[in-house]
């Protein structure tokens, strides 16, 4: 499923990614921090924020918020989607940063 979202996003074919994960998840199949960090990085270059949102609640419940690498991909989403304020709080939260998380915000 990753192989497949991944390719999806390289190749600019993201609609076709959210379907990817939509439909892994309808299979019982649970993503994981690569899964989030692809269709993060989606929602980066669209600007769709609503998709982040909801993207970013899946995370949370999945229990991947404290990896330091799905959190600097959370901060640097909404900061490209222009919700400072939502990328800030992420930041704030976070309990570990790097120079990743410091250049994102």
């Amino acid at each position: 499923w990753n192989a497949m979202i991944t390719a999806s996003v390289l190749y600019g074919y993201d609609k076709e990614a959210f379907l990817l994960l939509r439909q892994m998840q309808l299979e019982g199949v649970m993503p994981n921090n690569v899964t989030f960090l692809n269709i993060l990085n989606i929602c980066s270059g669209v600007g769709a924020l609503a998709e982040g949102r909801l993207v970013h609640a899946c995370i949370l419940e999945r229990g991947f918020e404290s990896d330091i690498r799905v959190g600097n991909a959370i901060v640097s989403m909404y900061g490209k989607c222009g919700s400072v304020q939502d990328s800030r709080r992420m930041f704030d939260k976070m309990s570990k940063r790097d120079v990743v998380s410091w250049n994102a915000m």
